[in-house]
């Protein structure tokens, strides 16, 4: 029996995110082992964002010029000659293979979601969403113990092999499911615009340009968690074990994402926004004021983070429904950019407040930062 369209893209996102996660933790204990400082280490992540932002960019152009199975392919190739690079044990490898890495996970998340962009309906979109994050969720639970796992017990290369055998399965899964490049209508048949043309014909549109935001928000909170929350742990006294703790416990409130995802088709996107971002900010607020007392405050970043997954019930469907079909490829990939914006623009900021404040100060801005991302949702049209 053929199997369903969403069944088939639900299983290549899982494929591609556990090829990711498997790899999450090691990639940057690598790196500090490498370079031997985290000034270094920051500022190889920063050139990867900079790089990752136009990389982005050149993903319509090139599905225009070789066609999307192509696309995908490169996606694949680059993923594996990363895992090559990183496998070498050198400090070459590991910036070279940390970059491709990095353009290979990007180049297969805006084909797949081209993919479904054209071949989903537009009412199913909300229920794929939240489905793809739930997916996401044992992943992102598992994957980053995994790898650590696996280097410590077996071998240095390990997670990387593993990461190369989920592309290669991806690649399989990719080819078996027989999907094509759609039928171009007049509108599509001109080339792609140029990024430096379409990026702001995104932003100049509230719908787009609101999505963007708060996507961009959303994954600002769970990058200051991942960085962070072991800090703010290991800070009290309670230890670096516990401080991975935390981190699995707050990505484990990814499995609540079906359940929220309904609460928002029954209550609307709009109202489920809110309440996300709005108990997020004052829970992340909340743990800055009880450092002092750190239990409480693990418990309020715990909880802060299950608030955060209320908002990813949501997941990208804001801009699903906002995004003209003619330009789904284009605006797909200036959407995608909130990702290396988030991973670039709070560090620079906490960076700065910690050259003159405490370590409260990144969740006192973080809870701010919510608060704000709060407020916008008013601008969410109400029949969403």
């Amino acid at each position: 029996m053929a199997l369903s369209k969403r069944t088939i893209f639900v299983g290549l996102y899982g494929l591609m995110t556990m090829a990711q996660m498997v790899t999450l933790t090691v990639l940057p204990l690598e790196a500090f082992r490498r370079l031997g400082d985290a000034q270094l280490v920051s500022a190889l992540y920063v050139v990867v964002a900079i790089i990752l932002l136009f990389g982005r960019l050149a993903v319509p152009w090139l599905g225009y010029r070789i066609g999307r199975r192509h696309v995908f392919a490169l996606g694949v190739a680059l993923l594996l000659l990363s895992t090559g690079l990183l496998a070498t044990g050198t400090s070459a490898g590991l910036i070279a293979g940390l970059i491709c890495s990095a353009l290979a996970f990007s180049t297969l998340d805006i084909v797949i979601s081209h993919y479904i962009l054209d071949q989903m309906p537009r009412h199913e979109l909300g229920r794929f969403e939240t489905l793809r994050v739930f997916i996401a969720a044992g992943p992102c639970t598992l994957g980053p113990w995994l790898g650590v796992y696996m280097q410590q017990e077996f071998a240095s290369w390990a997670p990387f092999a593993a990461a190369a055998a989920f592309g290669l399965m991806l690649l399989a899964g990719f080819l078996a499911a027989g999907l094509s490049d759609p039928p171009r209508s007049p509108l599509m048949e001109r080339a792609p615009m140029n990024p430096l043309r379409y990026l702001p014909r995104f932003f100049v549109q509230p719908r787009l340009r609101l999505s963007w935001t708060l996507a961009a928000g959303r994954n600002a909170w769970w990058s200051m968690f991942q960085v962070y929350g072991p800090i703010f742990v290991v800070a009290a006294g309670l230890g670096e074990p516990l401080g991975g703790l935390l981190v699995s416990l707050g990505l484990g409130t990814l499995w609540l994402v079906p359940l929220w995802g309904w609460i928002g088709r029954r209550h609307g996107l709009r109202r489920l926004l809110f309440v996300g971002y709005a108990i997020s900010a004052g829970l992340t607020a909340g743990a800055a004021l009880l450092m002092g007392m750190p239990w409480p405050g693990i418990v309020c970043l715990v909880l802060a983070a299950a608030a955060t997954s209320v908002i990813d019930g949501a997941g990208n469907s804001l801009f699903m429904r906002a995004v003209h079909p003619y330009e789904r490829g284009e605006m797909a990939a200036v959407f995608g950019s909130y990702r290396d914006v988030a991973q670039l623009v709070p560090p620079a900021i906490f960076t700065a407040l910690l050259a003159t404040f405490e370590l409260p100060a990144v969740f006192i801005a973080g809870g701010g930062m919510m608060l704000v991302m709060a407020a916008l949702t008013r601008f969410i049209p109400r029949r969403f």
